[in-house]
């Protein structure tokens, strides 16, 4: 009778023991499919066709600012359009800066995707001060006297809440606009009002 009942509450610790196993698969996948979920399309480096950059330095994460920039270009509402407009930022950054890559840590286009620059973990080459330890965006387009549409500041929020998901950029981030940075009109007036009413701005 002792055996049997040894046996039995082997058999119930058993299958105890395996569903807290398939419990904690199922917590560590809802977070995984949390963070995706949290994340905009990002284009990738290779899909838009990036120039290989000549150098690159790696930036610890999370980091503690965002920086917001425009692009004081024509403006993109096609994937086709934003994709040249890109090369257009990395071709300038390299051939007439001499930089290494495209400056910026990723690009918004108002066909509301990202566009990978030099991404989560590579220090960037967009606002003094900030290089070594923020995420710069760009939103591509001159909005000094419009907003960007609602596809791309949905893209630039849900961008940085994908970072603070992925533990790259801290929950408790400060967020600025390049003319916080330096003398430059950056990232145009109507954006950089904007900015200013969200809630991270300035902390």
């Amino acid at each position: 009778i002792v055996k049997f009942k040894l046996s039995i509450l082997k058999n119930i610790l058993s299958f105890i023991q395996f569903k807290m196993i398939n419990l904690t698969f199922l917590i560590i996948s809802i977070a995984v499919s949390s963070a995706k979920a949290a994340c905009p399309n990002i284009v990738s480096r290779a899909e838009w066709g990036a120039r290989a950059p000549t150098g690159s330095s790696a930036m610890s994460n999370p980091v503690p600012y965002v920086v917001i920039h425009h692009g004081a270009s024509a403006a993109c509402t096609t994937k086709s359009s934003c994709i040249n407009m890109v090369k257009s930022y990395q071709n300038y950054h390299m051939n007439s800066n001499g930089w290494a890559d495209i400056g910026y840590s990723f690009i918004v286009g108002e066909d509301g995707n990202v566009y990978e620059g030099r991404g989560w973990s590579r220090v960037g080459a967009h606002a003094p001060g900030y290089n070594s330890n923020s995420i710069g965006i760009c939103v591509i387009g001159d909005f000094t006297s419009r907003l960007p549409n609602s596809l791309a500041l949905n893209a630039v929020k849900n961008l940085i809440q994908c970072g603070v998901s992925l533990g790259k950029i801290r929950s408790t981030y400060s967020l600025r606009g390049h003319r916080d940075s330096s003398a430059t009109a950056c990232p145009g007036n109507t954006l950089y009002t904007e900015i200013r009413k969200w809630s991270q701005y300035g902390l």
